[in-house]
């Protein structure tokens, strides 16, 4: 018997035949398989506190050294049940002229591709059933890390300076090289803060007032932090808020892997930036 010609393309073959080219590559998934793929993706969505969409449960699974596609981890994570969590809708917020006396230094340039050099920080409130509780954060723009940040039952310049000595203490940077931007919140524009940028040499700059995509990294955060975990929880007090905040700052700058950095942790992305200094 004669040996079939295999000098055509795959795809040809596919042409002539009418069948689509997939159906040559199509291997069928062994059900056996296709559970321990729904196990592991379950483990990761529970680890990321169920935050994590396709494209970061691909990298996800890759780290344990699965290559799966895109659409494939769609479909499997559909088949078990597996959702990401959707952040609510964003606010709009007038745009508005800049505060003349603190112009907008950083001007939404927000991928310095260093470390210690450009900080944002921002305050939000967290509803706890004996009050509010109050978090002031202060983010590194190069790593996307929080380098440091305080709570308080008041949203006042105590607690926006707390954040910013304990970021100073835990990564202690060249100060005179490094900038703060803010928005234009009573608490940043407090002679308390104020003094306390001056004191340490650091230049200060704010968002135009009223435009919150002038601090988007920062409130980004914000955003992250609610819809990925406070939103699905109830506070009995201020010290169970702590609690929680923690254990989600602990997880975002170690665990949450980031499209951003290239989807590796802002730990890892600021031990890469150190060895490139």
């Amino acid at each position: 018997m004669k040996k079939a010609d295999s000098s055509l393309p795959v795809d040809r073959i596919c042409q002539l035949c009418d069948v689509p080219i997939a159906s040559y590559y199509y291997k069928p998934t062994d059900k056996f398989e296709e559970e321990s793929l729904h196990n592991k993706m379950k483990k990761i969505h529970t680890d990321s506190l169920e935050s994590y969409g396709r494209r970061r449960m691909q990298i996800a699974l890759k780290n344990e050294g699965i290559q799966l596609g895109v659409f494939k981890i769609a479909r499997l994570m559909r088949n078990a049940g597996i959702v990401a969590k959707i952040p609510k809708k964003q606010h709009n917020y007038p745009k508005e002229t800049e505060k003349p006396n603190i112009p907008n230094l950083l001007n939404r340039q927000f991928n310095p591709g260093t470390i210690n050099t450009h900080w944002v920080g921002d305050i939000t409130y967290i509803k706890n059933h004996q009050g509010w509780s109050y978090l002031a954060t202060v983010l590194d723009l190069g790593s996307r890390e929080i380098v440091g940040y305080a709570l308080s039952q008041s949203p006042d310049a105590q607690l926006a300076k707390q954040a910013l000595i304990n970021a100073i203490k835990m990564h202690k940077p060249n100060t005179h090289k490094l900038m703060f931007h803010s928005d234009q919140g009573v608490q940043y524009a407090a002679n308390l803060f104020k003094d306390t940028l001056k004191l340490h040499g650091i230049t200060q700059s704010m968002s135009r007032r009223g435009n919150c995509w002038d601090n988007a990294v920062q409130e980004r955060f914000f955003r992250s932090l609610k819809s990925e975990y406070l939103n699905g929880l109830s506070f009995i007090n201020h010290p169970s808020v702590v609690t929680a905040v923690e254990h989600y700052i602990r997880y975002y700058n170690n665990k949450r892997l980031s499209s951003v950095t290239g989807y590796i942790t802002p730990v890892q992305k600021r031990i890469n930036l150190l060895k490139l200094a």
